[in-house]
């Protein structure tokens, strides 16, 4: 029997489940939950029908006060309830993620960068926390993600640029040994420095020691190998014309494809000038940036930049299966359009990925975002 999938999106604290049909490229809504906050990030234990739901009353710019991780279970149809006892954390999480084997629960806050791991049972419920010998990690860290192997946890640390009042926060890549729940510090990746560069996420090549970067602050893809010392093997800007680099202008997810051969990047804005009294987009790019992989190198090669049609893709995945490529647009904006204001909602956008691994977009699904951001959506393997 085939492996079906459903697509999640959530809304503020409104978690909307999609039916999947890849061959006619649609999403059909099923149901909604209401989490007890608004997700941020969620993951897929590896065998048990479990996500695993960060949710928090934060947001960027805003710390918030109620943090929680809690568990939902996948029934047949993809629908979902919510399973045992849910945890307080500490602070707003941005991340999360499990070993190859769901043994643990990874977390990562960003203010101050730390990150935290909880026990999961055999049955996948949440367990206790695993206490870390682990200092604090370099500023704004956005992710964790175990490498092929569980030994190895990469965790991207943003960095903040300068402002009026303060100088630069260096990023850094933190490379931690792994054992049992427990991370050490092993390896520091930060060229130049940290200076002029600001990681957000990365993803692993299926077959090869290859590992992709978004660069956010620089809106570039970098890469680096796995294996030796971590080398940084290139960087590339992710934008189509980086020369007119607009304000607010961010590299985003990640994702690389099944079969190895192409890697994606989003390219998110959401600035706005003012026009006749009314705050407008400024038009920055809103783009899945595509690369070509060599199957030698590894090294990325810039094919196309597709438009997502919306406004800051804050999250995308590839269908686990490599046909599909949904982007979620975060937010509203009024844009000019033939002299006039229009309104371009937030929503999901729906491509096909052609053999070679560039993008054809088929429809996009108009979202209310007006009272919250459409801050996270993925796909999940039903039972």
């Amino acid at each position: 029997m085939t492996q079906q999938y459903a697509f999640y999106a959530a809304v503020g604290r409104r978690l909307k489940t999609f039916d999947v049909e890849p061959a006619a490229a649609t999403l059909t809504l099923r149901s909604e939950l209401e989490l007890p906050e608004g997700l941020q990030y969620l993951c897929r234990h590896v065998s048990l029908p479990l996500l695993y739901a960060a949710c928090s009353d934060g947001r960027p710019r805003r710390d918030g006060s109620r943090h929680v991780l809690c568990a939902l279970r996948i029934q047949a149809d993809g629908s979902l309830l919510r399973e045992g006892r849910s945890l307080a954390l500490p602070a707003r999480p941005v991340h999360i993620a499990t070993d190859s084997r769901s043994r643990f629960v990874f977390i990562v806050y960003p203010k101050p960068s730390r990150v935290e791991v909880y026990g999961l049972g055999a049955d996948g419920r949440l367990g206790a926390l695993v206490l870390q010998p682990m200092p604090s990690l370099r500023k704004t860290a956005h992710q964790i993600r175990l490498a092929p192997g569980d030994d190895v946890a990469i965790v991207p640390c943003r960095g903040n640029d300068a402002s009026a009042d303060s100088p630069e926060d260096p990023g850094a890549i933190e490379v931690l040994r792994h054992v049992d729940g427990q991370l050490t510090p092993w390896r520091t990746l930060e060229p130049d420095g940290g200076y002029d560069f600001g990681p957000r996420h990365v993803d692993f090549h299926p077959g090869k020691k290859w590992m992709y970067v978004s660069i956010e602050r620089q809106n570039q893809l970098a890469m680096f190998d796995l294996d030796g010392e971590h080398q940084l093997r290139c960087r590339l800007t992710t934008l189509r014309d980086p020369g007119r680099e607009k304000p607010r202008q961010l590299a985003g997810a990640i994702h690389v494809h099944p079969d190895g051969h192409t890697v994606y990047v989003s390219n998110r804005a959401d600035g706005t000038v003012e026009i006749d009294g009314r705050a407008v987009f400024n038009g920055g790019e809103n783009t899945i940036a595509v690369y070509r992989i060599d199957p030698s190198s590894g090294l990325p090669t810039l094919i196309q930049i597709a438009d997502t049609h919306g406004i800051h893709p804050r999250t995308f995945q590839v269908h686990p299966e490599g046909g599909l490529l949904v982007s979620a647009s975060m937010t509203p904006r009024w844009v000019r359009s033939g002299g006039r204001g229009v309104e371009v909602l937030a929503g999901l956008s729906v491509f096909t990925i052609a053999p070679d691994g560039t993008l054809e977009f088929r429809r996009k699904y108009d979202l209310d975002a007006s009272q919250d951001h459409l801050f996270w959506a993925g796909f999940a393997a039903l039972p």
